[in-house]
Parts: C-alpha cells; sequence; structure tokens
C-alpha cells in the first residue's frame, strides 16, 4: 500500500480533490491530503494544515493572510510545498503526488512536484497543461501534465472523467514496480541528431567499460537536465561533445539552455571531456518564423518543424571564448576535444554548412582562451568519425581513473 499526497487548494477546490482522494483510496492507496489554500476555511479536513506548509518556509500564516496579497500568497505556499514534498519524501511517508488547480494552483503543485527526485511519481491536472510555457511548470524533472480540459471549478460529466483518469494514472504509477537492475556508475552524455553517430560509438566503448550512459537530446531542456543531473552528485563523468545550445543561448535559437549550461561539471570536480559539437548551427522554428534581423543568412532546413543557421565567424569566435571560459571554471579533471574537419555531419567537406573560416574562428578562440592548465587535443578527423569518438571515450575514461 502506497501513500499519495492530495495536495491543492482546499478552500475553492477541496470538492475536486476530496473526489481524487475517494476514488485513490478505492484502489487500496492511502493519501495525504495538503491544504495549499489562502482564502476561506478548507471545505474539507486536511491532513496537513495549511499554517504547517508556511512554517516549513519559515511562513507565518496569519501575517500572511492578512496582507491578502493573492501573489505573495501563492509564492509563500509554493515555497513551503517545495521544502514540505522532498522531506515527506525521503521519509517514505508519501510515494506519489498528484494536484489539480488554475494558474495559482499550478504554480503551487508544480513548485512542489519539480523539488522532487526524477522518478517519483508526480501528476498535474491543470487548466494549462496545453499552454505554450509548460516548460515553466515542469522545468527538468518529470511531471505529468494533464489538461483538465474544463475549469478545475466542481464535479460534472467532464471533469468527474479527467479527475477519475487522474487518479487512475497516479495509482497505475506508484503501483508500478522497476525491475532490478545493475547498479552501474553513470556518465552523462549530450546529443544532436548531428552528432549521433559520435556518442553511439562513444557509448558503446563506455559501457563495454563498465558505465550506464544516459544520453540526453542537446534541446535546451536536455541540457538543463542533464546539467541537473550533474549536480545531484550521482555522475561519474560527463562526456559533452555537443554543446550546440550555446550557439541558439548566444544568437537567439529556441533551443538555448540558460547561462549556466556547461558549469554543472566544472563546479562539482565532476571529470569531463568537453567538445564543440554542432556550435555551427541555431535552431529556428519553420522558415517563415526566422526573425528578419537575419535576412541572407546560410540557412538549412533539417524538417519541416526545424530551420538550422549557420554561425558566422563573430559569433563562432565567441562562442569559442564562451565555451573556454566555462571550462576554465573546471575544479576537476577535463579536456577539450576539437574534430578539425567537422563538428556535425553538415559542416563536412561538401556539405551545406561547411566553412572553414567560421570553424577556424571557433577553434582559434578556444585554444586562445582556454587556460593553459587543461588538456586540449586537436583530432584531423570530423566528429562522427570512429576515432573521434573513440578518443573521445577513452579519454574521459581516463580522467575517471585518475579520480579513482
Amino acid at each position: 500500500m502506497s501513500i499519495i499526497a492530495v495536495l491543492g487548494t482546499l478552500d475553492t477546490k477541496g470538492e475536486e480533490h476530496g473526489y481524487v482522494a475517494k476514488l485513490i483510496r478505492s484502489r487500496g492507496h492511502e493519501t495525504l491530503l495538503i491544504d495549499a489554500g489562502t482564502l476561506e476555511p478548507p471545505t474539507l479536513q486536511p491532513d496537513v494544515s495549511r499554517d504547517e506548509l508556511a512554517a516549513a518556509a519559515g511562513i507565518d500564516f496569519s501575517s500572511l493572510s492578512e496582507r491578502q496579497d493573492r501573489g505573495e500568497s501563492v509564492k509563500a505556499m509554493a515555497e513551503g510545498a517545495s521544502i514540505l514534498l522532498p522531506k515527506l519524501a525521503a521519509e517514505k511517508k508519501i510515494h506519489g503526488i498528484v494536484s489539480l488547480g488554475g494558474g495559482g494552483g499550478t504554480a503551487i503543485g508544480t513548485a512542489a512536484m519539480r523539488s522532487l527526485p526524477v522518478g517519483f511519481p508526480k501528476l498535474m491536472v491543470s487548466t494549462l497543461a496545453a499552454s505554450e510555457n509548460v516548460t515553466e511548470y515542469v522545468g527538468v524533472k518529470d511531471v505529468v501534465m494533464m489538461p483538465s480540459i474544463v475549469d478545475v471549478a466542481g464535479l460534472n460529466r467532464v471533469s468527474r472523467q479527467i479527475f477519475a483518469n487522474a487518479a487512475g494514472a497516479i495509482c497505475g504509477m506508484v503501483e508500478t514496480q522497476v525491475p532490478d537492475s545493475d547498479d552501474k556508475p553513470i556518465i552523462v552524455a549530450s546529443m544532436f541528431g548531428n552528432t549521433t553517430d559520435c556518442v553511439d560509438q562513444a557509448k558503446v566503448i563506455l559501457e563495454e567499460a563498465g558505465y550506464e550512459v544516459l544520453v540526453f537530446h542537446a534541446t535546451g531542456t536536455g541540457g538543463r537536465a542533464m546539467e541537473a543531473l550533474v549536480e545531484t552528485g550521482l555522475v561519474s563523468g560527463v562526456l559533452d561533445l555537443t554543446t550546440t545550445e550555446w550557439a541558439d543561448q548566444l544568437v537567439g535559437g529556441i533551443l538555448a539552455a540558460g547561462p549556466n549550461r556547461l558549469e554543472a561539471a566544472a563546479h562539482n570536480d565532476v571529470p569531463a571531456v568537453i567538445g564543440p559539437g554542432c556550435l555551427d548551427m541555431v535552431n529556428f522554428g519553420p522558415r517563415t518564423t526566422i526573425p528578419p534581423k537575419f535576412e541572407g543568412r546560410l540557412f538549412y532546413e533539417h524538417n519541416p518543424q526545424v530551420t538550422l543557421m549557420r554561425t558566422s565567424p563573430e559569433e563562432c569566435a565567441e562562442l569559442g571564448r564562451i565555451l573556454a571560459d566555462k571550462v576554465n571554471l573546471s575544479t576537476g579533471p577535463v579536456s577539450v576535444l576539437l574534430p578539425t574537419e567537422a563538428i556535425s555531419v553538415i559542416s563536412a567537406a561538401g556539405q551545406p554548412f561547411h566553412d572553414p573560416a567560421s570553424d577556424q574562428a571557433l577553434f582559434s578562440s578556444i585554444k586562445r582562451n582556454l587556460s593553459k592548465k587543461v588538456d586540449l587535443r586537436e583530432i584531423t578527423a570530423t566528429i562522427n568519425d570512429h576515432a573521434f569518438s573513440k578518443l573521445a571515450a577513452e579519454v574521459l575514461l581516463g580522467l575517471i581513473g585518475e579520480r579513482d
């Protein structure tokens, strides 16, 4: 039997959360009702009161309530939930979480969910689940967002079915047992379609050496997720050969991973091999969505939904400086590998983005700005050549070996 947290504003949405809790209990699980409401008294008795939730963040609920500032109240309850829920999970007092809400409820519920470990069952039924800013609520965690279809405002023929599905889904998550597997040390790797061969070849070598390799697609969210996992201390090594997200961050593409990309391994003493994979491209959506300021640049239609733009020599020089500056932060063993023949499939000779001047601007900037203490290797190969991927894997294994 599992205990499932049912978190929500039990003053305005108590009936709905009570309905879900009842369905969960009918399947043999227990529930822990947590009240995040800040308006009227709750319509059903919670197991964890709003006062307790606020207190988890060091906030006096009475004073908060007197100010009647909804924005402040939502922020306070979100903070309390993000502190209390991980504690309950660590103590095995809850085994999953479900929440229902509109804007405020979604902000509170997903704040709690983002604070929980990857793999911990979490389900948010939200009026915002189909909106364009879902990433703001999910972050880099495995939060399942279920559209409420109708507003979370009472029980009706539509909402009953949606809420029943939610109850069944969260129960199914906590009931699912993960098959036993060997706990091998973890290596994380960044990959893009244009560096797939490289990472796949390196992955084989690393797995043969006894590691489990987790590959993250360098699409902004993927880079952030990889960095977040490195921060947990569970990672033995980083094969970060696809640093393309920095091109989007610098130039204004749609797959940026934020200004802290490339810092997790550096700050946490984790052995890393870094490469300039796909820094030749900036990602945009369909051709019609590209900002007018880029008119006249070289583009390549990767698919109907994705258009790539070739980075210029000036942009490449700045990207080289950024990459070097980030690597220079490293407290642990690190190597930078430069595949001088091509940094992606389409930058190789005869391909659409082949531009030796831009590549040379990138490589020269990296070499000029990189600390002399950092191991730097230039390899006369494309990034997807077996020789390059083999060297990358072997260098990383060597760095990890030095640490051991």
